[in-house]
């Protein structure tokens, strides 16, 4: 498994919802509210060679009250 960083724009007033949503899914293993452009920062783990962007598509581009396309940030760790 290797953890993929997911940042995600909700539509105002609606980043509570979006949370929930995603929570409910149970694919998070850790889920932190941010300042900026993004609202979420979610850490997920996949499978070693599993498409990232179908797994982002199949499980949270999907998630009523996402404004904003999905930034993936991926990097190894030392």
């Amino acid at each position: 498994m290797k953890p993929i960083f997911v940042q995600v724009q909700c539509a105002p007033g609606k980043t509570y919802e979006v949370a929930d949503e995603i929570y409910r899914k149970e694919i998070v293993s850790e889920m932190y509210s941010t300042s900026g452009d993004y609202d979420l920062l979610l850490k997920i783990y996949i499978e070693e060679g599993q498409d990232i962007g179908k797994f982002i598509n199949d499980n949270i581009a999907s998630v009523p009250g996402i404004s904003r396309s999905l930034t993936t940030l991926t990097f190894n760790a030392f």
